[in-house]
């Protein structure tokens, strides 16, 4: 008997995915950035939001070009959006392809982003496999990052191989800067010199690129670093690259104000509900190891939520979910299934009450943000962190 790859979900816990909010943030970013086009970047299943049912919301609000990680994102994503027509979109795909990918990623027409020799090589030899006449491609400058692109030292090598017998076209020059929220920080200017020096160097060649693009949400966000990208672009359309912004949450800025913080909205509440309520008494200990000791007497609430579906074991003894429009300390240690939470100080909580681990109950707001606080990180790995058996709805 064939065995079937079904995903297990914990049916207890799920996340609420506002596609409304999704499109209003696009837009939001959108008018921030001026005449520069965005890319929406929906690459880890859309930061965790799930990209087959974001990516078309996203181009219903405008969106001509998506962002993946890989060929199989790519794919994926390709398949949810209408196949031709005003409401389709390009998909660049941002890591790059290993050789394998390359037949892939070509019949499904994503654009491949690449730095080095050997991926030329390979979508060269996949084009000619499968009879392709011309493959667009944005090459990456590394300026800086040191994380993928190629050099100024090594651009030529790359350069030369867009000659007209082959089906490789250079359609954009892209790079990606390591401190766009650090806005006074002198490695966006060395960056930023490096890029201008680099697509010089393109045109130089011969070659005219349609599109230039650099930067994030932060960069949207602060406008400091458009005008330099625009002078760099000039002759060419220039795209930013937003991903956070677009599911409510931007970066602090270091040296300017923020235009986004505060205009965009949380994409995703994520939910479970009490599992049970129980009574201890002073002096019990709760969890493993027994990391909380209840100093009085007190309620606690049993959630079916854990560290497995994404809850961060740093928000032991010290985060807060929201129950009956009020605040719920955890307590004792995040396990990996389930996680207490103090609710002592609120009336009549029953087994089934509702749970926000993030979103709006009444007055009381808990986002992506504060748990990252806590957990000493960024919200992007919180809501990547979210795992894949915690069900998504969408409205």
């Amino acid at each position: 008997m064939a065995l079937v790859n079904k995903k297990i979900t914990n049916e207890a816990v799920w996340a609420e995915v506002s596609l409304a909010a999704l499109a209003a943030n696009y837009r939001r970013l959108r008018a921030a950035s001026g005449d520069a086009e965005l890319l929406a970047v929906v690459k880890a299943d859309a930061y965790g939001h799930g990209a087959v049912a974001c990516a078309p919301a996203l181009v219903q609000a405008g969106a001509q070009w998506l962002g993946v990680t890989d060929a199989a994102e790519g794919i994926a994503v390709r398949a949810a959006l209408p196949k031709n027509g005003p409401k389709s979109a390009r998909i660049l795909v941002m890591r790059g392809l290993l050789a394998e990918e390359c037949d892939a990623a070509l019949n499904a027409g994503l654009t491949p982003g690449v730095w080095t020799l050997a991926q030329l090589g390979a979508l060269e030899a996949a084009a000619i496999r499968l009879g392709v006449k011309e493959i667009a491609v944005h090459l990456e400058i590394d300026t800086g990052m040191s994380r993928q692109g190629v050099s100024l030292a090594e651009l030529a090598k790359l350069l030369a191989r867009f000659t007209k017998g082959s089906p490789l076209k250079l359609e954009g020059v892209m790079t990606h800067f390591a401190s766009a929220e650090d806005v006074a920080s002198p490695k966006n200017a060395a960056q930023m010199k490096v890029f201008a020096q680099a697509v010089e160097q393109v045109r130089a060649a011969g070659l005219q690129p349609e599109w230039i693009h650099a930067g994030s949400t932060s960069t949207v966000d602060a406008g400091v670093a458009l005008p330099g990208l625009r002078e760099i672009a000039r002759g060419a359309k220039l795209m930013c690259r937003t991903g956070i912004g677009l599911y409510g949450y931007a970066l602090p800025l270091v040296g300017a104000a923020s235009h986004l913080r505060g205009e965009l909205e949380p994409v995703l509440a994520w939910k479970t509900q009490i599992l049970s309520v129980q009574d201890v008494a002073a002096g019990a200990r709760i969890g493993y190891s027994g990391s909380y000791t209840a100093g009085k007497p007190m309620r606690l609430a049993l959630l079916p939520v854990g560290y497995a579906d994404g809850l961060r074991r740093e928000l032991s003894n010290a985060g807060d979910v929201l129950i009956a429009g009020k605040r719920a300390r955890i307590v004792g240690r995040v396990s990996m299934d389930v996680t207490i939470v103090d609710v002592t100080g609120i009336a009549g909580v029953n087994a089934g009450d509702e749970v926000a681990i993030f979103g709006t109950q009444g007055n009381e707001r808990i986002t992506a943000d504060d748990h990252a606080r806590i957990a000493e990180t960024i919200p992007y790995e919180i809501l990547c962190g979210i795992a894949a058996r915690v069900s998504r709805s969408y409205s």
